[in-house]
């Protein structure tokens, strides 16, 4: 057997992608890795519904935000709270694509990591 586990996210501003996931997601930190010299963090998030964590991961010497590159891939979450969630990240202003024939959207954490919302069917 193989399973998933969890994904990884560099990211530039570790408070402010603690906070946005938190907001955003309802994500909780369930594991932190400092390095002892302190030239990284890596940060678990997750949720009680399931075993997948989303890791963040932060350079203590990283003086510039990343290049995502076209953006050509992306992290999706299901919810049975589609419209409340909906409401809430555009509130938020995170949304950043919609596609209403599908029936989903995507919001954009503070690197411009794409997420998409996809509504349980």
């Amino acid at each position: 057997m193989i399973a998933f586990n969890h994904f990884n996210f560099n990211v530039f501003d570790l408070e402010k992608s603690i906070e946005f996931y938190k907001k955003a997601l309802g994500l909780k930190i369930v594991e932190e890795k400092p390095a002892e010299d302190g030239s990284f963090k890596i940060i678990y998030l997750g949720n009680n519904e399931n075993d997948f964590r989303l890791e963040l991961t932060w350079l203590r010497d990283r003086t510039e935000r990343y290049n995502l590159g076209d953006e050509e891939y992306h992290l999706a979450f299901v919810t049975d709270e589609y419209d409340n969630y909906h409401e809430l990240h555009k509130e938020m202003g995170c949304i950043c694509f919609e596609n209403p024939e599908m029936g989903i959207y995507f919001i954009k954490d503070p690197d411009g990591y794409w997420i998409e919302i996809v509504p349980v069917i």
